[in-house]
């Protein structure tokens, strides 16, 4: 059996556990997705606050209709990302890049500048790009999701999954060369 299915079918297992009173073991649901849910959040923009608030929120919802659905994670991000949007909706929302993440201990402060540097532009990029684009990126290559589940979340076909997914995949890297080539202009100083 497959990875991806052993953990779904442990995952309906706690579910069916936690519906038939072992609501303790919730934590372990959390526990498993919530660093998730909350790069997801900021990868779209949200504040680091934000993120948290959106985040809880999301587990509060998902707890209380645990038991009405099949594939917990599809729509666990679901939740996520219509919250997202109800919250963009409701306040003026003003997109924050997303901090810096730890350095490795083994990293001298040369090494860590440059992670940090390369980090910091990625995500520059990133946010150039539309929000669908964005979306389908964070949730294939930081969430793991499949083409199918990424279609549940965004209630979109899997064809336009694959779709969004080479564009905003090709706009990133046509953002990151001209990024370099800019970069490599301004090195060059004023003539």
């Amino acid at each position: 059996m497959e990875e991806r299915d052993i953990r779904q079918e442990s995952e309906r297992e706690l579910i069916h556990r936690i519906v038939a009173g072992r609501k303790q073991e919730f934590c372990f649901l959390v526990d498993r997705y919530k660093q998730k849910i909350y790069g997801l959040l900021r990868g779209m923009g949200a504040s680091p606050m934000d993120a948290q608030d959106l985040t809880q929120e999301t587990f509060i919802k998902a707890y209380r209709k645990l038991a009405s659905h099949q594939s917990f994670a599809s729509w666990l991000y679901t939740i996520a990302s219509n919250l997202l949007k109800d919250h963009k909706k409701k306040h003026r929302f003003e997109e924050h890049p997303i901090g810096q993440a730890d350095t490795a201990v083994n990293d001298g402060p040369e090494q860590s500048l440059l992670r940090t540097e390369r980090r910091t532009e990625f995500q520059r990029l990133l946010a150039l790009l539309p929000a669908n684009y964005r979306m389908v990126l964070l949730l294939r290559y930081t969430n793991d999701l499949s083409y199918e589940e990424i279609g549940e979340v965004l209630e979109v076909p899997v064809s336009k999954v694959q779709n969004d997914l080479y564009r905003a995949k090709k706009r990133l890297k046509q953002l990151m060369i001209e990024s370099k080539e800019g970069m490599e202009y301004e090195m060059l100083g004023p003539r």
